[in-house]
């Protein structure tokens, strides 16, 4: 399974806003609601959510409602945004969708999913939900899209690769080692060009942002201020002088270079764990070939250091739920909606290595290795992007990846960053 897609973007081509305005802002033409047993429809995306868990919600929501079904189907992150727009508006929406963190203003603002009342709230989790993936979903002090699971990432290393090399504590040290550690065969950090994921950190830990909103509603968007070069110059340098991934690729498949010992430092969501210590010829023909007897052996995990020491601030991956506007079925769908944010359901996440929407269930993930003391660390330091309903747009038209792009191809770091700013806020403040 290919898990490192973190919570982001798909790569459309449209301009969301304008998209979702047409359609209005109850969502479109609403279907007629129905009453008695029926059958809900769950869009969930990815394969993160594990088979476990997608038998438990079917085979509960089947018992919870005698005579009523639960379907089941699995949409993909590329294009995800064109189809939701489309499947959303329509008489034949889906009931319960998982939207990714970041796409969840444009939707939530443009009235495509049913309002999560107050007492709804505070059953399904209240303050014990994530807080900053509470914000995600909400809109004019509204709730509408929880938090589902959240995953940041991690820096993987092999202590056969690593050899004798100190592990890096500051953020500094973790750039001067990857340079060091370079060679034609080994990528001292394998960090593909259209990677902003990991990124974002250097901005923030050098004191940069990304947007910010003014008090009169406009949006500055911050990669050319002071910290924001500062955590650019250091991106070039590592993606430069430590790497040795294309310029032009994006994260896809990365546990394939660490299998072939040609990393010395891999930073990817937590759960690439699964793909690294699977079997390298998998009994499964569809399966992701791993190292588990190899590289996969011996591996660590370390929270990316911060610029002082200690975890740096990471990008906060993961996903959201909501009911949908237009739901046929919304007393069924709440009932399903239930099941996916009780305990029962989110510990089964917490089991393959998610962390839960529910903090108190934390300590539910492993965290007897290292891998999971780094998981629990970074996502106690995880930020998101900005809370316009218009983020989705910089992520649909690539502007991020094209930037970075341009940055590990040697570009000048101020001109890029000057450029990406007044992008940004075009589509942001539009």
């Amino acid at each position: 399974m290919n898990k490192n897609r973190l919570v982001g973007a798909a790569a459309s081509a449209i301009t969301l806003t304008l998209a979702l305005s047409a359609c209005g802002n109850a969502g479109g033409t609403p279907a007629a609601e129905e009453t008695g047993p029926g059958e809900v429809r769950v869009w969930i995306v990815g394969s993160d959510t594990p088979v476990e868990a997608r038998d438990y919600l079917t085979q509960t929501f089947e018992e919870e409602n005698p005579g009523s079904t639960l379907v089941i189907e699995e949409q993909a992150w590329e294009g995800l945004v064109d189809k939701y727009t489309t499947a959303l508006s329509g008489s034949d929406s889906p009931d319960v969708v998982e939207i990714g963190n970041t796409q969840a203003a444009a939707f939530t603002s443009a009235g495509y999913f049913r309002e999560i009342t107050a007492d709804e709230f505070e059953s399904l989790g209240g303050s014990d939900l994530i807080p900053g993936f509470v914000e995600a979903g909400d809109w004019e002090g509204a709730h509408y899209a929880l938090p589902y699971y959240s995953g940041s990432r991690v820096v993987f290393y092999s202590e056969q690769v690593l050899g004798d090399t100190p592990v890096p504590t500051t953020l500094d040290e973790y750039v001067e080692t990857a340079v060091d550690l370079r060679t034609d065969d080994l990528s001292g950090v394998y960090w593909p060009g259209q990677d902003w994921y990991n990124a974002l950190p250097f901005i923030w830990e050098n004191g940069g942002f990304i947007a910010e909103q003014a008090e009169d509603g406009t949006w500055e968007a911050g990669f050319s201020s002071e910290g924001g070069i500062a955590g650019l110059e250091q991106i070039q340098t590592i993606m430069t002088e430590g790497n040795n991934a294309p310029a032009d690729a994006n994260e896809t498949d990365l546990q394939v270079p660490f299998c072939e010992g040609a990393v010395g430092f891999l930073s990817a969501p937590s759960w690439i764990q699964w793909s690294i210590n699977a079997p390298e010829e998998p009994e499964d023909p569809e399966g992701v070939p791993g190292c588990a007897s190899t590289y996969g052996s011996d591996l660590q995990a370390i929270a990316l250091p911060g610029k002082d020491g200690g975890a740096a601030q990471v990008f906060a991956g993961g996903s959201n739920l909501a009911i949908a506007q237009n739901s046929a079925r919304p007393d069924l769908a709440l009932s399903a909606y239930e099941i996916m944010l009780s305990d029962e359901y989110q510990t089964i996440l917490a089991g393959a290595g998610l962390f839960p929407a529910k903090t108190s269930l934390f300590e539910a993930v492993d965290q007897s290795t290292s891998i999971g003391v780094a998981a629990a660390e970074a996502a106690a330091n995880a930020r998101l992007t900005p809370a316009s309903p218009n983020w989705a747009d910089v992520e649909s038209q690539m502007l991020l990846q094209t930037a970075f792009t341009k940055i590990a191809s040697g570009e000048d770091v101020q001109a890029v960053a000057e450029q990406l700013d007044t992008d940004i806020e075009e589509i942001l403040n539009g």
